[in-house]
């Protein structure tokens, strides 16, 4: 393991631990990946050994989502629907599919960003071991 590596666990500054985690990689090091599946999150990183069993995300990511979704979509939908008074079956079936891509692709990087700040933060067992 680098030395800069070593320097960034003890001091675990939280912006590069929140990208990293966005990015869907390990909060420390920004190398290995974040989650052996969709949402599943690894034991451990494969390049410093970081351990990820201490994350307490839990339904975080979720509401996140739904408030970016929300606030995205809301929006959009009352403007299309009032200026161009389109078909509504259009516009459900378009905002429809836009508002399950836009969470499915939201929702691991969010859950990523949390588990990133907790590491940061040394919250929920983080700090007791070197990672």
């Amino acid at each position: 393991m680098s030395e800069r590596i070593l320097l960034d666990i003890i001091n675990r500054k939280i912006k590069p631990a929140l990208l990293n985690g966005w990015k869907m990689r390990c909060p420390a090091c920004g190398v290995g990946l974040l989650f052996s599946s969709y949402l599943k999150v690894r034991e451990n990183c494969s390049n410093c050994n970081v351990y990820f069993r201490h994350h307490r995300a839990d339904d975080g990511p979720a509401y996140l989502t739904i408030l970016v979704v929300g606030h995205l979509i809301a929006p959009a939908l009352l403007w299309i629907f009032t200026h161009y008074s389109p078909n509504p079956l259009i516009v459900a079936s378009t905002f429809s599919t836009a508002s399950v891509g836009l969470s499915l692709y939201l929702l691991p990087r969010l859950k990523g960003s949390i588990i990133g700040i907790q590491w940061a933060k040394k919250m929920h067992g983080f700090g007791s071991d070197i990672g």
